[in-house]
């Protein structure tokens, strides 16, 4: 049996919603088309969302931190996001669960990709919410289109020379191209 929600209930339940600001983090070296269809979805859930570029030192990025935040900064700009959903770019280097709580968010959107990365991010997830119980990780499901996209392979196929236009926008593919003449 269907419940048909009345006017009051629809309003009243609207007004006791909660803001959700999320946090979405990542290396973002090079942002990919694996990103962008993340960060799009991910504005269907919470009101605003902080992108959020890792130093990440350990994965020994192509790019530089202000590199990396000024390429998805300039994604963003041509991304078909939810309307009236604040979106902005953060650099950050400490824990996660402390940038998150910084900015005061209390989700953290995480995409997957495969079952592969499931396990990885399944014990992430449990890591940080023993660390903070109070936050919510989400995760989205990679697009058809979109799931066997990764940095790491976006950057081998540009470092021998195969065309990365499939992976990543033109302007990114053009900065793949001019870091690995310079290489």
């Amino acid at each position: 049996m269907a419940i048909k929600a009345n006017k009051k209930t629809e309003t009243s339940r609207m007004s006791a919603s909660k803001f959700r600001t999320g946090v979405y983090p990542g290396t973002f070296d090079p942002p990919t088309n694996g990103h962008m269809d993340i960060i799009a979805r991910a504005t269907r859930v919470v009101d605003k969302l902080i992108v959020a570029v890792a130093v990440n030192a350990g994965k020994a990025p192509l790019f530089t931190l202000d590199e990396r935040v000024e390429m998805v900064e300039s994604e963003l700009a041509s991304a078909k996001l939810q309307p009236g959903v604040e979106v902005e770019v953060r650099p950050f280097d400490n824990l996660l669960v402390e940038f998150v709580s910084d900015v005061g968010a209390s989700v953290i959107v995480r995409g997957l990709r495969a079952v592969s990365d499931f396990e990885y991010e399944f014990q992430m997830a449990g890591m940080n919410s023993h660390l903070s119980p109070e936050l919510e990780t989400v995760f989205l499901m990679a697009s058809d289109k979109n799931q066997f996209i990764s940095s790491r392979f976006v950057k081998e196929i540009g470092k021998l020379g195969g065309d990365t236009r499939h992976f990543v926008s033109d302007p990114v593919a053009v900065r793949l191209r001019e870091r690995f003449e310079l290489i």
